[in-house]
């Protein structure tokens, strides 16, 4: 039986509206949070976007965005031309088993046929901005703490938060709260949503160097990751490498890892980062005197790692419900996806005329996710399992790599690009599995 809204949330939603009150609270404004703020706002809702550090700031990415990345920048209305600072890539390059192989981007009905590269500290600013552009009242430098629940009912209402540079203490009130706050989400943990062990969950470490390959039309995966170092033999590592060409003078070089091995837990990864920048060639430019960052880390929250994704009001959308994609560590196209979808739910409850009834319309958050997105991750959490032996991992790049009708679709698989209806028999098999895979 689902939980009705108290009467104080219902009430919420008729009173006059001050500067501390909104329709909607948006926690986190990177690609999930933007994004949910842009679609409510352009509805018509009162949203505040709350961002705990102050634009442009920097995130850990590998900064390339597939076709299902574009296609979310497109709908947003954002300006991805060249002369805007974006650059283009036409595919996928992958090395391993001796094989050096180029993909193209499939072409499909549903997504462009190019990807895109910007940076993450002005990537995400540019889709804040957008929100705010589409009516969103955006706070920067605002560290929110713990929610405001209601007594009653246990729903969240709102949420503490510290402002500015003087950390002033202010609260902030609506009947809805998205957690847009990534992978360390406290406003989720703070509602007892805590991380399925079960799951998941990725590392990635990078940095950048002057190289004069930053103007590299493919993003380039290296599936075999070695590692070298001291006396005994080479192991090869759970995880893949990355060099993306950032068009403006240097290359993102990065390495994503899978916490499926015992390696995961034993190795300093950004000393295996910095061996595995040894062993590239000299002219490329991957040496400790051309970096021009510190090597920095991130988690990759993948396969709905925290659940439910909404509960009293609160909304998970992004790497704070664990959306990050199992096959490939992509997270950016879901975040702004999930941020879509939490959007449009919200909207549709927001018309609703009574209490019970927005619940209703709440509760269709998670299964939208679920059948859109569980089958798929499912397979990806199998996937995972079967990348964490090193055996078969070496098995797949030696042989699968040889056989380039067989790696187009594993790249259509990998970066979930399919037609959804109407496509090609790839298309068919990949959504088929994904449709017979259970949703959980």
């Amino acid at each position: 039986m689902t939980e009705p809204l108290s009467e104080p949330v219902s009430d919420a939603l008729t009173k006059p509206l001050s500067e501390n009150t909104a329709d909607v609270i948006v926690v986190g404004a990177g690609p999930a949070g933007a994004t949910t703020a842009y679609y409510l706002a352009k509805a018509g809702l009162d949203v505040l976007l709350l961002e705990k550090t102050a634009f442009p700031r920097e995130k850990v990415c590998g900064d390339g965005l597939t076709p299902r990345a574009t296609k979310q920048l497109v709908s947003m209305g954002i300006d991805i031309s060249e002369e805007a600072g974006w650059l283009r890539n036409k595919g996928l390059r992958i090395i391993g088993g001796g094989v050096r192989l180029q993909l193209d981007w499939p072409e499909l009905a549903s997504y462009p046929d190019y990807g895109l590269v910007r940076k993450r500290d002005d990537f995400d600013e540019q889709l804040a901005r957008q929100a705010q552009k589409a009516g969103a009242r955006l706070y920067e430098r605002c560290n929110v703490g713990a929610p405001i629940l209601d007594d009653r009912t246990g729903r969240i209402t709102g949420v503490h938060a510290k402002l500015g540079e003087e950390k002033k203490e202010v609260t902030f009130h609506a009947p809805l709260v998205v957690a847009a706050d990534g992978n360390s989400t406290r406003i989720s943990l703070a509602m007892g949503l805590h991380r399925r062990e079960d799951r998941p969950m990725g590392v990635a470490v990078r940095t950048y160097f002057t190289s004069p390959r930053h103007d590299d039309d493919y993003l380039e995966s290296w599936l075999e990751l070695w590692d070298r170092r001291g006396p005994g033999e080479d192991r090869l590592l759970p995880g893949y490498g990355w060099i993306f060409g950032m068009g403006d003078g240097t290359s993102n070089v990065g390495l994503g890892i899978l916490n499926s091995s015992k390696a995961f837990r034993e190795l300093d990864w950004r000393e295996v980062l910095k061996a595995w920048c040894a062993s590239m060639p000299e002219d490329w430019g991957y040496t400790p005197e051309n970096m021009t960052t510190p090597i920095r880390g991130a988690a990759l929250p993948m396969a709905f790692n925290r659940q439910p994704h909404y509960t009293k009001g609160l909304l998970l959308v992004g790497d704070a419900g664990g959306l990050v994609n199992p096959f490939n560590g992509e997270g950016i196209a879901y975040a702004m996806e999930s941020g879509q979808i939490a959007a449009d739910v919200i909207v549709q409850a927001h018309s609703r005329q009574t209490p019970s009834q927005r619940e209703l319309a709440l509760q269709r958050y998670p299964k939208i996710l679920k059948e859109t997105y569980g089958g798929y991750y499912t397979l990806g959490r199998a996937f995972v399992k079967l990348i964490g032996n090193p055996k078969v991992m070496k098995i797949a790049t030696q042989r699968g790599l040889t056989h380039p009708m067989l790696m187009r679709f594993t790249l259509k698989m990998l970066a979930n690009l399919t037609d959804p209806s109407g496509g090609d028999a790839m298309d068919r098999i990949i959504n088929g599995l994904s449709k017979v895979a259970p949703k959980a």
